[in-house]
């Protein structure tokens, strides 16, 4: 799996998302920056970002996300 892939999972799930994608082809870190976020515990956020990438984690397509930061862009300011 590319970086752009993963990025494209992400912006699908939350479609007003800014992504950063780093990795290796199968363990990835990600940036996120969305104002879905607004008024979500960081447990939530991290749920929200994961649930884009379900079905490829559990094919073990993506073997790793690692949720770096998952801001609104308020939080950026």
């Amino acid at each position: 799996m590319e970086n752009e892939q993963v990025e494209a999972l992400i912006r699908a799930g939350i479609p007003d998302a800014q992504v950063k994608v780093s990795g290796d082809g199968r363990h990835f870190e990600v940036e996120v920056v969305s104002p879905a976020f607004e008024g979500k515990s960081l447990i939530q956020r991290h749920r929200m970002v994961m649930e884009t990438v379900k079905p490829q984690v559990a094919s073990d397509e993506l073997h790793a996300l690692s949720i770096k930061s998952a801001r609104t862009p308020q939080e950026l300011e």
